[in-house]
């Protein structure tokens, strides 16, 4: 049994991560929930019947512990990170795992420190559009990619921590883990080049709740990841080959195929090829209310079980977080500098 403590039993923290330590039982038992809100305290006991704490430092002292989740502001997760991991605890966090470069290097020199394992949580590499996107392209069905084009759009207006500054609120911390992540998954290549622009429209506060971000991979692959103010009929995806096109509109796939003449005329323009659509619908697993399009915890955990008992690595290396943090950071500077910003 893997003792495990929740340490921020919020909206996540009491449902995307509790619901799946709840469910496998027979790996995880929850020994400690810490949480400032006495109501989000007093919902943990009852449920677990665990130990609760409004001070993460008073359970990491009392408590024996195996995991500690953490799933609490943005700004917090450098500082309990390191802390847990010099208690001798292993850690997962929650997206963003740092707000910048010199946090996340601060936390990884904690875990070598420690001899612990840092978890970063990136649930949207297990999302089933990515699953099923990385299977078409490898299987060449729209041959050689050229551009990666991953957005979402929303009106819906925040008024929590998420737009203020100081809390590391800001929709590049926190979408950018999801979908700029997915397109750089996708392709499996170094990105090289990033230009970002970022902008406050419709949220208060003193962060933006949009962003642009295009990156350039080693061989030239262009990738351009948007969060955006828009109501939402635009395709989530838009893959482009030299042999044909795939859109992704929630679960929705089509898939163009390109059959360019074998016997091109100089003198026909366009030489307008013959086209193949076919069309599908993700089967993703999903138990709770997020689509799976962004990772199903049901699906993640048992692999969490298995990191921290030594059977198996974690999917999400620590070099990987690092390095989307770094294009994270350069995303930001070029918005600020109006410049690329080389990585």
């Amino acid at each position: 049994m893997i003792k495990t403590a929740i340490l921020g039993y919020g909206r996540s923290g009491s449902t995307l991560h509790a619901d799946p330590l709840e469910e496998f039982g027979g790996d995880f038992t929850v020994t400690a929930v810490c949480d400032i809100d006495p109501e989000a305290r007093q919902k943990a006991a009852s449920r677990f019947h665990c130990a609760i704490y409004d001070d993460y430092r008073k359970m990491l002292k009392r408590e024996n512990l195996d995991l500690v989740v953490i799933v609490t502001r943005s700004d917090q997760h450098c500082q309990m990170t390191c802390d847990c991991l010099r208690a001798g605890v292993n850690v997962l966090v929650t997206k963003p795992w740092a707000l910048d470069v010199a946090e996340a290097e601060k936390m990884i020199a904690a875990a070598r420190q420690s001899k612990k394992l840092l978890l970063p949580w990136l649930p949207a590499r297990w999302g089933c559009d990515l699953l099923r996107l990385q299977q078409l392209i490898a299987s060449g069905i729209i041959g050689k990619v050229f551009m990666v084009r991953r957005r979402e759009f929303s009106f819906g207006i925040r008024c929590d921590w998420q737009t203020e500054r100081k809390y590391g609120g800001g929709y590049l911390l926190n979408w950018g883990p999801h979908i700029i992540d997915q397109a750089i998954q996708l392709v499996g290549e170094k990105v090289e080049t990033v230009y970002g622009q970022l902008r406050q429209i419709i949220n208060p506060g003193d962060v933006e709740d949009v962003f642009h971000v295009v990156m350039t991979t080693a061989s030239g692959v262009i990738l351009t990841c948007e969060y955006s103010i828009a109501i939402d009929q635009l395709p989530n995806w838009v893959i482009q080959g030299d042999r044909g096109t795939i859109f992704v509109k929630e679960k929705s796939v089509e898939i163009h195929q390109v059959n360019i003449p074998d016997n091109i005329s100089p003198a026909g323009y366009g030489n307008r090829p013959e086209i193949r659509v076919t069309k599908e619908e993700l089967n993703g697993e999903h138990r709770v209310t997020m689509s799976s399009r962004y990772g199903d915890p049901f699906v993640i955990y048992p692999a969490i079980a298995q990191a921290v008992r030594g059977e198996s690595a974690w999917p999400v290396s620590v070099a990987d977080a690092l390095e989307l943090t770094r294009i994270l950071d350069a995303a930001r500077r070029s918005s600020e500098e109006v410049k690329i910003i080389n990585v």
